[in-house]
């Protein structure tokens, strides 16, 4: 994922386009790491996202939603106290580096104008955002504070001096000759990516290794020729936004990556480039962060229901042994007449073996006959009684096992929307405290995700336990289809009509095996019938159905099918 110098410079130049002049209206803070301007420039909004996650950082206008928390973080309260209202006087990029600089000309508490800083520093684990004073020369505040304990070459805290990031001596690779270039390479010390990287700012090893590809190891000049034609495409804003799919795995750039061959989209802009690629995984990223403790309080529970099946089992196994304990106690009173008080044990004929073998019964001494016989009886009732009993525990425990199951796997693919839904049937189910409500308050009614087929049919998809019961018993007409993966934790999936085509059937499918524990597998089965058959067992866990007159298919979940349904967010 090379956001490098390049892609930072191709981001600066549509933003000077877009967003110069703009006024900023709204600051938001989602997380600890994204921040999101709202700027209105000629007649519309624009989304500017800042980022500065250690694995994800970067820069670009945006067009997703994001959840706000209840009280912005201390930092989003600073911007909208020195930065609301005011206008883009300027957008730069700090050479070919990934630091970029917005001028903002905002007015202060007496209406005078003032002129702020605000810097984006896009280095990975070393990310930050500062708003500084209009000489650059104090920091008002910044996203991540830093002291000297832990960086001893520059303090990043309100009130100190801005330090920028340690120069690394490298060179800009727009300021140079073709000549300059070759000086700076050294080709019989070989890997020549490497060298590339080293010396000048702003060029990844994704776009190194290009160089290399494009030379086909030939002559220097064939590398200066190279070079220079990359250096003219980035100095005349030539770029050409594509994602390359290899594999499993996705990269982007703005240079158009010539050794590639296998699978590209391109993208009108950079921004709707990052956008996407940066969707899914960052999403991901803060859904698994905020969902620690809801996977953590499942997988207790999901271990604790483990042991206590294995409890179970062995309690079961203890119970077979019933009938012989009768059998003794019966044996036992019809020889009373060969025991004695004290007697350890006693050897009588087994009339219930066919061969009429002989049996030693142990005794307890210090209990009479009588009271040994009893003791066999009553121990025979209980483990009859608690065979029976446990026989029922161990369905009822199999089944809390498939629950949690399923919400693991369900938290596994939730979107941010799903983890409330997820917690508030926990609280339902009497396995979370419930939250005390200070404002009476209407429940949120679930929102299963909305997918539309290749014909335009609408095809729903439940994220949740909570959306599928809801999806099932009351969103869909009694003669959709539904759709569910044999016998494989999943979602529940309808299609919103009656008699659907076989590839609308089959993009159903392929939704329903995606958003299923058996997202990774090949040819997962797919049971469909008409929501009319479906049932929910009185007292069963919030989602659990039986249907009849099914049918099955068998398909194998592909991502980029899902992604060309999903044209819309939420149904």
């Amino acid at each position: 994922m090379p956001f490098d110098g390049i892609v930072t410079r191709a981001v600066v130049e549509e933003l000077q386009t877009e967003i110069l002049k703009g006024r900023i209206t709204k600051i938001h803070q989602p997380t600890k790491t994204e921040l999101i301007f709202t700027i209105r420039n000629e007649g519309k909004n624009i989304s500017l996202l800042f980022s500065i996650h250690p694995t994800y950082a970067r820069l670009h206008v945006t067009e997703n939603t994001f959840k706000n928390p209840k009280h912005p973080p201390m930092f989003c309260m600073h911007l909208r106290k020195y930065l609301l209202g005011g206008f883009i006087e300027n957008i730069e990029q700090d050479g070919m580096e990934r630091i970029v600089t917005l001028t903002i000309k905002a007015r202060d508490e007496i209406g005078d104008i003032t002129f702020k800083k605000l810097v984006i520093e896009l280095m990975g684990r070393h990310s930050n955002i500062l708003l500084l004073n209009e000489n650059e020369e104090h920091i008002m505040d910044c996203m991540k504070h830093i002291s000297a304990s832990q960086n001893r070459y520059r303090t990043l805290l309100p009130g100190h001096t801005y330090i920028k990031p340690p120069s690394q001596e490298k060179v800009n690779p727009l300021t140079i000759s073709g000549d300059e270039f070759l000086q700076k390479i050294d080709f019989n010390d070989g890997k020549l990516d490497r060298q590339i990287v080293k010396n000048f700012t702003g060029i990844s090893p994704f776009i190194a290794q290009e160089l290399i590809s494009r030379a086909h190891l030939g002559s220097m000049d064939t590398y200066k020729e190279k070079f220079l034609d990359i250096q003219t495409d980035i100095k005349h804003a030539n770029f050409k936004p594509m994602i390359y799919y290899v594999e499993s795995k996705e990269e982007f750039h703005v240079i158009p990556i010539t050794s590639f061959k296998g699978k590209k989209e391109a993208f009108s802009s950079t921004s709707k480039m990052l956008d996407q690629f940066y969707e899914d995984k960052a999403e991901k990223d803060r859904v698994r962060q905020q969902a620690q403790d809801l996977k953590r309080f499942v997988n207790n529970e999901l271990k604790k229901n483990k042991r206590k099946l294995n409890i179970h089992k062995k309690t079961l196994k203890r119970a077979k042994d019933a009938e012989k304990y009768q059998r003794l106690g019966e044996l036992l009173t019809a020889h009373m007449h060969l025991v004695s008080n004290g007697d350890s044990e006693v050897t009588v004929i087994d009339y219930y073996d066919p061969e009429q073998k002989e049996i030693t019964i142990p005794l307890k001494t210090d209990q009479t006959p009588s009271e040994n016989a009893q003791a066999f009886f009553t121990r025979y009732r209980k483990l009859k009684t608690s065979g029976q009993i446990v026989k029922k525990e161990i369905q009822r425990t199999n089944a809390e096992i498939a629950y949690f199951e399923q919400l693991l796997q369900q938290i596994k693919t939730a979107r941010e929307i799903d983890l409330e839904d997820i917690r508030e049937e926990l609280r339902d189910e009497g396995y979370l405290r419930k939250q005390r409500r200070t404002k009476r308050r209407q429940k949120r009614k679930p929102k299963p995700q909305l997918f539309v087929a290749t014909d335009g049919t609408h095809i729903f998809v439940g994220r949740n336990n909570k959306q599928n019961e809801y999806l099932t018993q009351r969103l869909a007409h009694r003669n959709d289809i539904w759709l569910h993966t044999k016998d494989i934790p999943g979602s529940h999936v309808v299609i919103r009509s009656y008699q659907p085509s076989e590839k609308t059937l089959h993009e159903a499918a392929q939704l329903a095996a995606y958003f299923s524990r058996a997202q990774q597998s090949a040819s997962v089965p797919v049971d469909y019938t008409h929501i009319r058959h479906v049932k929910k067992p009185k007292g069963a866990k919030p989602g659990f159905v039986t249907y009849e007159r099914q049918k099955t298919l068998f398909v194998t979940p592909k991502k980029e099918i899902v992604k060309r349904l999903s044209r819309h967010k939420e149904g």
